[in-house]
């Protein structure tokens, strides 16, 4: 008897990180051990997420299962995307360049800029008063 073969991805997105687990199955996606459509019950997110997936038709090839944490709606979503891609990249070298071509192979680095000693915020300065 054959053993199932299990691909293990992370993604990440801003402060989210996703880890995601991929098994031949039948389609089923569970994030944090809840079904999609529980977890992110915004149309956009699941869109978003499912993206990979419908690119290269393998909407229902693999079971997904995905632990995330930190973030937020679109950010965990993002980082999702990005697990599920790499996981497919693992399981399909070749769906590699319809992947990279769609822009979800590559981690999106735009993170919140720290705020800075002596200002209200990263850029924003306190409010100058001259007399």
């Amino acid at each position: 008897m054959e053993q199932k073969k299990v691909f293990y991805a992370t993604g990440k997105r801003k402060t989210a990180i996703a880890r995601t687990w991929m098994r031949p199955g039948n389609g089923q996606i569970l994030i944090n051990g809840v079904n999609l459509d529980d977890y992110f019950p915004a149309g956009s997110a699941k869109i978003t997420l499912t993206k990979p997936l419908i690119l290269t038709n393998t909407r229902g090839s693999f079971d997904i299962q995905i632990r995330v944490k930190g973030g937020g709606i679109s950010g965990q979503a993002e980082a999702i995307r990005h697990g599920i891609t790499r996981a497919l990249i693992q399981a399909e070298p070749e769906l590699r360049s319809p992947l990279k071509k769609a822009g979800f192979v590559r981690r999106d680095p735009r993170i919140k800029e720290r705020k800075k000693y002596g200002q209200r915020g990263a850029r924003a300065r306190f409010q100058f008063s001259k007399r």
